[in-house]
């Protein structure tokens, strides 16, 4: 196996740390009440890709049938999604966002957006932020791998 360089897990630790203080922090700024984590990640991969079946939104979240059973509940209870008949399979349902739940997704998003924005507007340079868009397309070319 090659070493890795040294400057290479600098980077690694680096990014990692950053990465979760700041998803931290948005999720702060998020103000999504008492929703928990996995509500809100469900309502926001129906915001991102639309309808889905129970099944298909377990296997996307990577957790069992029974506990999106529960999580589709409690989001229901709070009229922020919606189900309506599998066309291809009268005995599946289709699970879609209410227009409660656009809305809470939609307001979410927008004050991370802004929140952010103000931070960088108020604390970084202009030339510092030309560096954190520079800095982001390499980090997206990481992901992207």
């Amino acid at each position: 196996m090659t070493e890795i360089p040294a400057s290479a897990l600098r980077a690694a630790s680096e990014v990692r740390t950053v990465y979760s203080r700041l998803r931290r922090r948005l999720r702060e700024v998020a103000n999504l009440g008492d929703l928990t984590p996995s509500q809100t990640s469900v309502l926001s991969r129906l915001s991102k890709d639309g309808p889905a079946t129970a099944s298909v939104l377990a296997t996307l979240e990577r957790i069992r049938p029974q506990s999106m059973a529960t999580t589709l509940a409690a989001i229901a209870e709070r009229g922020l999604i919606e189900r309506t008949p599998d066309p291809t399979d009268g005995r599946r349902q289709q699970i879609s966002l209410s227009d409660s739940g656009r809305a809470v997704i939609e307001g979410s998003r927008r004050e991370r957006e802004e929140w952010l924005a103000g931070e960088l507007a108020r604390d970084f340079t202009e030339a510092e932020r030309q560096t954190i868009i520079e800095a982001m397309g390499l980090l997206d070319r990481l992901a992207g791998k």
